[in-house]
């Protein structure tokens, strides 16, 4: 369903395109929030589109608060798990970005559209029936049922340094987060994306247990690049 889905979108871009009427929604999408939403739906999964408007794939809400975070944050470090149209935008707005991707195929795709002061480290999962020496980190996304993604997780201990912004996108959340809280500079902001999913928002609930009520959350729901209906992201805050 959704790979139909998106082929009629890309069918109605070349449609538009054909007839000249996306060259008025480009322009309705540089003036208007509104119309870059609507623009965008046309490019759901096109990395260069997604580039192009300068969007990360999170809430408005959401993505307008990190902006106003990192601009009163000259010089911030951002780490994230999971890379794409993000891994641009932080870019832009930060001094150094390190993005940890699974995805070999995807993270092709990405570096040629990469700032030079974005790294991409690229840890494919491994095979969890052959883990017999340590705990499985396991991902609860359809499909990936026999994929360990501890190294892809880990992979933030061989980062040095703390990191003003941290993304949690990608997969094995759940595994991320209670990575991420420990890496965060004193005032820092950690995102976790799809909060729409209960098991995530199960995993802030835990942060939050654990760090005793030194946190603070914020939940965004509403318009989210190429998507025509509402998702959440949340922002997490904790305290020393």
């Amino acid at each position: 369903m959704k790979a139909l889905y998106v082929r009629l979108l890309r069918a109605l871009r070349g449609v538009l395109r054909t007839t000249g009427l996306l060259r008025l929604l480009d322009r309705w999408a540089a003036r208007s929030r509104t119309g870059l939403w609507v623009r965008s739906w046309l490019s759901i999964y096109d990395l260069d589109e997604l580039v192009r408007h300068d969007v990360p794939w999170w809430t408005f809400d959401a993505a307008d608060r990190v902006e106003a975070f990192l601009r009163a944050r000259p010089g911030a470090r951002a780490l994230e798990w999971g890379s794409g149209a993000s891994t641009v935008w932080l870019a832009a707005r930060c001094a150094e970005v390190v993005s940890i991707e699974h995805d070999v195929d995807w993270a092709a795709s990405m570096r040629p559209v990469l700032p030079t002061n974005a790294e991409l480290r690229v840890v494919p999962p491994g095979d969890a029936r052959t883990r017999l020496t340590r705990e499985v980190v396991a991902s609860a996304k359809p499909g990936f049922a026999d994929l360990d993604f501890a190294d892809y997780v880990a992979e933030v201990d061989r980062v040095p340094g703390v990191f003003d912004l941290v993304v949690v996108d990608g997969r094995a959340r759940e595994a991320c987060l209670e990575r991420a809280v420990g890496r965060v500079a004193p005032g820092g902001l950690v995102v976790v994306d799809n909060v729409d999913r209960a098991r995530y928002r199960d995993a802030i609930a835990r942060v939050e247990a654990r760090l005793g009520g030194r946190a603070r959350v914020t939940w965004t729901r509403g318009r989210t690049p190429t998507l025509p209906y509402p998702t959440r992201t949340a922002l997490l805050e904790p305290s020393p």
